[in-house]
Formats: structure tokens, sequence, C-alpha cells
């Protein structure tokens, strides 16, 4: 796809690697436009169930690549204009985006996973790391705070205690922490095993059963209790009935082996 990111497809599966292998994937103006522009490429595999989030090299995601940005300071200049824009700005779609996506979006960690890594990484629906792998929120380091989608994102998996402590001190954790914290839904050896074990059942549900499903919980967790017995009622209605719900209970009755469509809802 570019020089930074490569989609790879292999069935039901689609893989986003990051590809600056020799600077810990180390995000730049580019890698930002062109995970942008990889999020809209996949939402149009519709057919897709599940996505794996890698970084080649030695590390995930090692953050901000500060050399390389302020080596650009008119670029940079007009980029943290997006700070001032009263909707969500390219920085925070780098993660939120994911969200948007009707697939299962996997996070696979190792190495380094600093800063705009880690939030890149809380985008995903799931995150597998390695038991040694090194994660932050690191933007206190710089003086900053974090402002990729980190904040939005936290919320959902970290009471409000522990996430401001990873954010006053960009504490350094280990996989293994990460977890203990809730911050890491597994711990991994092999954490593209695991996440290939994961993306094989989930290649045998209805497509559209899992973009539904994404989207409810998302709109019920952020909503109040009456927003989120409303969402059940309206994803179920748009289920029911319809052609892969229709396949996914005739197979469970061994009635019928058809592959599922194509999903029919996003998010």
């Amino acid at each position: 796809m570019s020089e930074r990111v490569r989609i790879t497809r292999e069935g039901s599966l689609a893989t986003l690697t990051l590809t600056r292998a020799d600077k810990h994937n180390g995000m730049d103006f580019p890698m930002l436009r062109e995970v942008v522009a990889a999020q809209d490429e996949l939402r149009k595999m519709r057919d897709v169930r599940t996505i794996l989030l890698r970084g080649e090299g030695p590390s995930f995601c090692a953050g901000l690549d500060f050399k390389s940005v302020l080596a650009k300071p008119v670029v940079a200049a007009a980029m943290a204009t997006q700070l001032f824009w009263p909707v969500r700005n390219t920085f925070q779609r780098w993660s939120v985006g994911f969200r948007d996506l009707g697939a299962c979006v996997i996070a696979v960690v190792h190495g380094n996973c600093f800063g705009a890594g880690l939030q890149l990484a809380l985008g995903a629906d799931l995150r597998i790391a390695t038991p040694d792998a090194r994660l932050s929120v690191m933007e206190a380091k710089w003086g900053l705070v974090p402002d990729m989608g980190g904040a939005a994102l936290m919320r959902d998996l970290l009471p409000l205690d522990v996430a401001k402590e990873l954010t006053f001190t960009g504490r350094v954790l280990s996989g293994t922490d990460a977890h203990a914290l809730g911050l890491v839904t597994h711990v991994s050896a092999d954490p593209l095993a695991h996440a290939l074990s994961i993306a094989k059942e989930i290649e045998t549900r209805s497509p559209d059963a899992i973009a539904a499903g994404k989207a409810l919980l998302q709109e019920a967790y952020d909503g109040t209790h009456r927003e989120a017995l409303s969402a059940e009622r309206h994803w179920q209605r748009r289920l029911m009935g319809s052609p892969n719900q229709r396949i996914a209970m005739a197979k469970n009755r061994g009635e019928d082996d058809r592959a599922f469509a194509p999903r029919k809802y996003g998010v």
C-alpha cells in the first residue's frame, strides 16, 4: 500500500502491518496519514471478519518520532492547527478510527508500545501482548497529554485513578503488568498465534453479527442504561431474519454449509 503500511488478506482475515521497522515503527506524519487511509480501505472489505494490527521488526510502535516531526516545523505547525477542530481530527482517527470498522480488530503487541503506539493499540477491540512487551502512556515525558484518542479509549478499560497514575507518571509497564491492570486483553508468548486462534473462532460467525455486536457494545458502554437497552433493540431488529442470520441458524442445526455473505452492516 505504501512505504509505512501494508495490508494483506487471507480469506476473512486482513492484516495491517506497520513497516517502519528500522525506527521501531515510530509514527511520523506519512505513517499517520497512511494508517488513516488504510482504515478507509479496510472499511470497504465487507467480507473481512478480523483485522490484525501488527508492527514489523523489534517493536509494535514506539510512539511519535519526534526527530522526524520536528525536522519539518512548517508541516508540524500546520498539523497542530487540528487541535482547534471542533470534530475528531486526523491524530484521533489514528486510533479511534478502528472502532468504526465492522470487523474485530486485534492488536498484536511486542517490543515497545509507547505513547502514540499505545493509543493505536487502544483503538483495537482486543490487545494481545508478549509478557515482556513494554507499554507506556509516555506523553508526560514530553510535557504533553495523550491526544490521539487515548483519553477516550482508556476510560473503556481502566478506573479513573489508574488512568491518572499512568498518565501522570509515564511509567513503563510489562505486558504482564498491563494485563493485570486491564490495559491488555491477553498475555501470550506467541501473540500472533493467539490472535489467529481467535480469528479462527470469529470466522465461523456471521459478519453481520460481529459488526452489529461491536456497534451495540460500544453504544451500550458509552451510553446510559436506557440508551444501552435501546441499542440492544435497534441492532437485534436489524439482524433478525436477515440472510446471514438465517444462514447462522441453519448452520447451527446442521442444515446448511453455505458461506456467509459479505456483511450488510458497518459500524
